[in-house]
């Protein structure tokens, strides 16, 4: 279980919960010609004082031919269900159900929302993703959706040599200069493998901001020619009108 952050106005965030579990502990069996097995999930978001503040439950399923099994059993179901929450303090208990053997699996989290202060460079999580790319007409309303990028989380942080690393993550409250009436801030995107940096990679941003100073960063870094081994990922961004920086990390693994 993994929650993510977005800023949605002053007293909002979106707070996106993602649900994975692994194919090769669920129990798959025939329907209508193919393999499948369905998961039940179940949240409960209760807020320090005890107020309950949402709940979320839908079943999911995985199919496969009987062909394609052993390949889908080495894969992952993904799950996510976003919600508005104010910030503050709060836990989720979430219960995922093997329908058919019945099995249960069951995490318990704490978490903060932080507060988004309106005159502070700050940014949302950085999400590491197994998928990213611009949504298209049938995404909109389904999971895995922020803002005008499609963006499936990879909860472990493992990529096989040569899958692409997404990365994505929105900048908020960088001042406008005046004289183009946009944003400036630089990014280095500063990679890392047992503390040498390996890689920087400057971006200048002088384009178009969405929604009240937000500014989306996205790519894909590609991963062919990367040694196996843990990597650290770091963003360094500068407000060159405000004079803020700020920094988000995360880590991911190359395996074979």
């Amino acid at each position: 279980l993994r929650v993510d952050f977005f800023r949605q106005s002053d007293d909002r965030v979106v707070t996106a919960f993602t649900v994975q579990a692994s194919n090769k502990e669920l129990s798959f069996e025939q329907v209508g010609g193919l393999e499948q097995a369905t998961m039940n999930i179940f949240g409960r978001i209760t807020a320090v004082s005890g107020k309950r503040s949402g709940i979320f439950e839908d079943s999911v399923s995985a199919n496969a031919t009987t062909a394609e099994l052993a390949d889908a059993k080495d894969r992952k179901s993904v799950y996510q269900k976003a919600i508005a929450l104010t910030p503050g303090t709060y836990k989720v208990d979430v219960v995922v159900r093997d329908v058919k053997s019945g099995n249960k699996g069951i995490v318990n989290l704490g978490f903060v929302v932080p507060r988004y202060d309106e005159k502070k460079l700050s940014t949302s999580s950085l999400v590491l993703a197994s998928k990213l790319r611009v949504t298209n007409a049938g995404d909109i309303g389904g999971q895995f959706v922020i803002g005008n990028a499609k963006v499936i989380p990879n909860l472990s942080g493992i990529y096989k040599q040569g899958q692409e690393v997404g990365l994505y993550m929105q900048v908020y409250n960088a001042e406008i200069d005046q004289t183009t009436l946009r944003p400036a801030v630089d990014v280095d995107y500063v990679l890392s493998k047992d503390g040498k940096e390996l890689l920087r990679q400057k971006e200048d941003w002088g384009g178009l901001s969405d929604s009240g100073q937000r500014l989306t960063l996205a790519r894909l870094l590609p991963t062919m020619s990367m040694a196996l081994g843990d990597y650290e990922l770091k963003i360094l961004i500068k407000d060159r009108v405000g004079g803020q920086t700020i920094e988000n990390k995360g880590k991911f693994t190359i395996t074979n």
